[in-house]
């Protein structure tokens, strides 16, 4: 599909709103008004799509009945969504695995219900207790995919392949989010797990920010760049501040407004269209008024 500057999907993600109510009630048990009145927050801001982020809900745990209740509500608030983005259920996680494949699987089958084009995969886990402790929780070492293990390597390659080929058998792009100390933490890994994987309706989600904001010396965002976004088929977008002393090897990170932040999204727009990008793009942002943020 062919989009223009005017028509290009740009989705707002559901970092900002959490997966209780005030009243304490799941959002899984929310009425479709319930889901309502948050969607709207979204299209009051600006937008006309949505990624379907399950930090706030989990469409592959919703029955056939609520996924239905879903979608209409969608319609009824004028939003499309683009994606759903299953984060933190690594296939590979040595404690949850098992029970992240079926979900990511539910996960493709609720996308192929809710007519959701793409679902968006990774290989993160959730947060340490002492990642949830600080400010910013990429400022303390979390999980990592063990280096130089060729048989996690290839259990990630053998049940995200099983995952892509159940997303074509139901019309469903799979996109792989690229995330620090993960198989998917350098453009190098990422693009060598993809081509293991070997299935076209999979591609990356290149999210550099996952990547900038780490605080440590990291390949250059403009090598990044070339290197993935010829594989991308959706992207998460958001920017970071980053200072660098190389007298003490201090790196101080913090998230920034797109167009302020380190990388220059004007150019890395410009690569991904010059290499064919015809996928949706989900902005992003932690800290404060997030939504409006993103909007901007």
């Amino acid at each position: 599909m062919t989009h223009t500057a005017e028509t290009w999907p740009i989705a707002a993600a559901l970092l900002q709103f959490p997966n209780t109510g005030p009243d304490g009630v799941s959002t899984q048990e929310q009425s479709a008004e319930q889901w309502a009145e948050t969607l709207r927050e979204v299209v009051d801001a600006g937008f006309t799509e949505v990624d379907l982020t399950d930090g706030w809900l989990r469409p592959g745990d919703l029955s056939p009945a609520r996924l239905e209740e879903l979608r209409n509500t969608l319609a009824e608030v004028g939003l499309t969504a683009p994606a759903i983005s299953a984060i933190r259920r690594s296939v590979i996680d040595p404690v949850d695995g098992d029970a992240n494949l079926a979900y990511s699987h539910r996960t493709i089958d609720a996308a192929a219900a809710l007519g959701v084009p793409l679902v968006s995969v990774g290989l993160h886990r959730p947060l340490t207790p002492e990642q949830q402790a600080v400010l910013w929780f990429w400022t303390v070492p979390g999980p990592k995919d063990p280096a130089g293990d060729r048989e996690t390597w290839d259990k990630a390659v053998n049940r995200l392949r099983e995952l892509a080929d159940h997303a074509a058998s139901v019309g469903v792009e799979l996109s792989l989010e690229m995330y620090e100390d993960t198989y998917l933490g350098t453009a190098d890994s990422a693009v060598a797990l993809l081509t293991d994987i070997g299935r076209d309706n999979a591609g990356l989600n290149p999210d550099l920010g996952n990547l900038i904001r780490m605080q440590r010396p990291i390949e250059s965002w403009e090598s990044m760049v070339t290197k993935t976004l010829p594989h991308a088929n959706y992207w998460h977008v958001k920017n970071y501040y980053r200072v660098e002393d190389p007298a003490t090897g201090t790196v101080l990170t913090s998230p920034a407004p797109m167009e302020s932040g380190f990388v220059s999204y004007r150019q890395a727009v410009k690569t991904a269209l010059a290499h064919g990008y015809t996928g949706a793009f989900c902005v992003e942002h932690y800290g404060g008024d997030g939504l409006s943020v993103a909007a901007s």
